[in-house]
């Protein structure tokens, strides 16, 4: 079963090559024996705590990995955060409850960055997770468990979710395919609010089939969630096997400040996709840089909100168990909502946010995509992010702009630097054109199988 994408294991399980038990206790064996130097996974589960699940649904007996920010009713739910160290979910969030119901069954809970408050899962209370690339560096984050776990194959498919960056910038640095999807195309309900006019579940995975089949069970509108769209769920799965053309525009504004070798093998990926057969088209956005101070002030505001029902009073730890970075941004949101300073930051950040979504607009009536790199740098090592004050702002400086005005997106692997780190490339879709993000991707994953990038990080973790 190695190296096997979900949906092999998928076609697996259907033509009872092998087992459902034997599926799950092959990963269960892989995460005992490298979760331990990864630090990937928080709960680890057994076979035995799965006995609710449909063995009939189109991912029956399929295992998956859900980042722990997703509320598991019966499995513990932390979000990395000593606060909630023994709160045991009453319900199911409605992510995990349609994946339940597709016949999923559950590897256990990754780790993440502390409330979602980060981009290297080094602020999670139960340590960093590393980079199976190179256990000296960080994954990204906050999705770091999610991604990290597909890099090294402790799992075949991962649920994470995206406020700024959190899937694609760790499945940037560890390697794999990130699909953040547009705002409201799938429920929050269950999830752990960060912020939540921002907050975007989505799966990490190792092929784009596998991406297009999760997004296909987990999309659609929830009564539970009012933000929620009620916008058709297209059949992802049978979308992407026709070739379509399309017209990619590319900005300089998302070039600045990025490392050489990243922007070359942006620039690589460009020429392919001109290869393809679609057209390349010089594009004017407002310059990301910008979005680093609107989605600072708004995030802040809505965490210094979420957070407040963790008092200690009807579930969970006081403040006093708060790590510092939940302190700093509920302080720095409490400030821009107070009175006298609401006005002069955190309306004018809404006003900018509008401007951004106008140019979105704007440039999704001229082209079909953005094509962009990831983040400017690849992994960084675990303890550089403390040389930078606003480090998850400045790693996602080119992530922001699409999570603020809600727009889908995927990270795709486009090849190695010299120290032998993945780089990442990230497509930007107009509003609910996951289709055909997805469609532009698996051209590229046919035309270049991104490089083998994905089996040679699953070579490092062979048994």
């Amino acid at each position: 079963m190695f190296g096997k994408s979900l949906y092999e294991i998928k076609e697996q399980l259907e033509k009872k090559e092998v087992s459902v038990k034997e599926v799950f206790q092959y990963f269960i064996k892989r995460i005992q024996k490298y979760n331990p130097s990864l630090n990937a996974y928080l709960t680890i589960l057994d076979d035995e705590k799965q006995k609710d699940v449909n063995m009939s649904g189109p991912l029956a007996g399929v295992p998956l990995a859900i980042k722990d920010n997703f509320c598991t009713k019966g499995v513990r739910t932390t979000a990395s955060a000593k606060v909630l160290d023994a709160f045991i979910p009453p319900y199911e969030s409605t992510v995990t409850r349609r994946l339940k119901e597709a016949g999923a069954l559950m590897l256990g809970k990754t780790n993440m960055d502390a409330w979602a408050h980060g981009s290297s899962t080094e602020t999670s209370d139960y340590g960093p997770t590393k980079n199976p690339w190179d256990i000296t560096r960080a994954p990204g984050g906050s999705s770091g468990g999610s991604a990290s776990a597909i890099s090294a194959y402790l799992a075949p498919g991962t649920i994470g979710s995206e406020t700024a960056g959190s899937i694609r910038q760790p499945s940037s640095w560890c390697g794999t395919i990130g699909l953040k999807p547009t705002y409201g195309r799938v429920s929050r309900y269950g999830v752990v609010a960060m912020g939540s006019s921002l907050d975007s579940p989505g799966p990490i995975v190792s092929t784009v089939r596998d991406s297009a089949l999760l997004l296909q069970l987990i999309a659609g509108k929830d009564p539970y969630d009012a933000t929620s769209s009620s916008e058709p769920v297209d059949d992802y799965v049978s979308y992407i096997k026709k070739p379509k053309k399309y017209t990619i525009g590319i900005t300089d504004a998302y070039f600045e400040g990025v490392d050489d070798e990243v922007k070359q093998k942006v620039f690589d990926m460009i020429e392919i996709l001109k290869k393809l057969g679609h057209t390349v088209k010089k594009i004017d956005m407002i310059h990301p840089k910008y979005a680093i101070s609107v989605y600072t002030i708004i995030q802040r505001a809505e965490v210094s909100s979420n957070l407040a029902r963790y008092d200690g009073i009807r579930y969970g730890e006081d403040r006093t168990v708060f790590g510092n970075e939940a302190k700093k941004r509920i302080m720095l949101g409490t400030y821009t909502l107070s009175h006298g300073y609401y006005d002069a930051y955190y309306k004018k950040a809404l006003r900018v946010r509008e401007l951004m979504n106008e140019d979105f607009k704007r440039v999704f009536s001229e082209v079909d995509f953005i094509v962009a790199p990831t983040t400017p740098i690849t992994a960084l090592t675990i303890g550089e992010s403390a040389k930078y004050p606003f480090f998850g702002e400045v790693m996602d400086v080119l992530l922001e702009a699409s999570s603020i005005c809600g727009i889908p997106a995927i990270n795709i692997p486009a090849g190695l630097d010299s120290k032998h780190l993945p780089i990442g490339v990230q497509i930007m879709g107009n509003y609910f054109d996951e289709k055909n993000i997805l469609n532009i991707a698996q051209q590229i994953e046919d035309e270049t199988k991104f490089f083998g990038i994905l089996q040679k990080g699953f070579e490092k973790y062979r048994d």
